[in-house]
């Protein structure tokens, strides 16, 4: 599985719809991904999952009038249940021999992050229906994992948590031992790393994207809470001092540098799982959530020190995040076969 900073083909996207998602707040969400898709779209291919001819029709309408360059869009009609893409569709794997690149997608079953939200039907079949779309392998490792709960370096080097790979709710018949050896059987991954718990308002029960990522190599970004009566202060300080007695694939330390989260978020009592760590690697961009302008503008110079030639592009996902996710998660990146 290459890093997410590797060259793209595009981003696969699957278009917002289910409104119980967003209860009572839907109604903005659209323009949220259609701002995310303009800036996409200027760097490279976006392809969307819509349900029919009906719905991609909508969303045309939305993303021209959020002026998006509609040349770069590919609509496909596969129907989900929800907007997640990260979590249920394709990881693209590939393998590199003498000049040339075969592509393949890996379909991880998905249950609803343990079945909290059904019906999963269509997403948990997307990966193998693009696959048939695209002409392309798909192999069925037969277990329950999203795309969120994974992060990779691209040299062999993999971050998860224990919260959400281990727990009962996923692949109760695995231990950390099985779950490791299916990581490293489908993904290549040599080496694998275990955080222990995500954030506060996280119904995915801790996802790694929300808490710690790769941004190079040898670098780990991760989100630290400053506040000790703040819930995620504890956990946070715990994952942080893991990382950095944790070392890379060749046994390496890694250099751990840190983001803020922003200010406790809220909406209509429940608590939001807001945070900077839930950007989105493009071509030459990085798409920043935000919701806090001063500590905004904190997360945004951290990642432009992180991705020197990339533009750090901050949107406002204090609306998307009601539905538990930013733009990490609604996306899935689909790298670029070409050798030149």
């Amino acid at each position: 599985m290459p890093a997410e900073w590797a060259p793209h083909r595009g981003t696969w996207l699957s278009w917002p719809h289910k409104e119980a998602s967003w209860p009572g707040k839907f109604r903005p969400v659209p323009a949220v991904f259609a701002e995310m898709v303009r800036h996409l779209a200027e760097v490279e291919e976006v392809h969307i999952n819509v349900a029919d001819a009906g719905m991609e029709a909508s969303a045309r309408d939305v993303l021209q009038a959020g002026r998006v360059p509609m040349a770069g869009v590919v609509f496909h009609h596969i129907p989900t249940n929800d907007a997640w893409c990260r979590d249920h569709g394709p990881i693209f794997i590939q393998r590199r021999d003498h000049g040339t690149v075969d592509e393949a997608i890996i379909d991880w079953g998905f249950n609803a992050w343990g079945d909290k939200y059904p019906p999963y039907d269509l997403d948990d079949v997307v990966p193998s229906r693009i696959g048939r779309e695209l002409g392309l392998p798909v192999f069925h490792p037969g277990i329950i994992m999203e795309g969120g709960s994974i992060d990779v370096n691209g040299r062999g080097t993999l971050l998860t948590t224990e919260s959400c790979l281990l727990n009962p709710n996923r692949n109760p018949h695995l231990g950390r031992e099985e779950i490791e050896q299916y990581l490293r059987d489908y993904l290549g991954v040599t080496h694998i790393l275990w955080l222990g718990d995500g954030i506060e308002g996280d119904d995915t029960d801790g996802h790694v994207d929300d808490i710690t990522r790769f941004t190079d190599p040898e670098t780990i970004v991760t989100v630290i809470e400053e506040d000790p009566a703040d819930p995620n202060h504890e956990p946070l300080q715990e994952n942080l001092a893991r990382l950095r007695s944790m070392q890379d694939q060749d046994g390496n330390p890694f250099r751990i540098v840190t983001l803020p989260m922003p200010r406790p978020l809220e909406h209509e009592g429940q608590r939001l799982p807001a945070s900077y760590a839930n950007f989105y690697i493009a071509n030459g961009l990085v798409l920043l959530p935000t919701y806090d302008p001063t500590r905004d503008e904190i997360a945004a110079e951290t990642l432009r020190g992180l991705f020197p030639g990339r533009r750090v592009v901050g949107i406002d996902c204090a609306d998307l995040v009601w539905g538990l996710g930013a733009f990490h998660c609604v996306s899935q990146q689909w790298p670029s076969t070409r050798t030149d």
